[in-house]
């Protein structure tokens, strides 16, 4: 499986530049607290470079399952 990221938006979006606000739409994001899921890729992480001030980014390690 591919790395994943959570995207967690901390910070309100009100007052921020319209491709700020755009970004965060594309990002799956919209209101303070709202987390998503995306896979760890240069596109998202451009994306996510431009908003670095409104998110929050944790990565998410996937465990392995040795019973299948």
């Amino acid at each position: 499986m591919a790395e994943m990221i959570r995207v967690t938006q901390v910070r309100s979006q009100i007052g921020t530049k319209p491709k700020h606000r755009s970004t965060l739409r594309a990002l799956g994001l919209g209101r303070i607290g709202k987390s998503n899921d995306l896979p760890d890729r240069p596109e998202i992480r451009g994306m996510v470079a431009r908003v670095v001030h409104l998110v929050e980014v944790t990565e998410i390690v996937a465990e392995k399952d040795g019973n299948r």
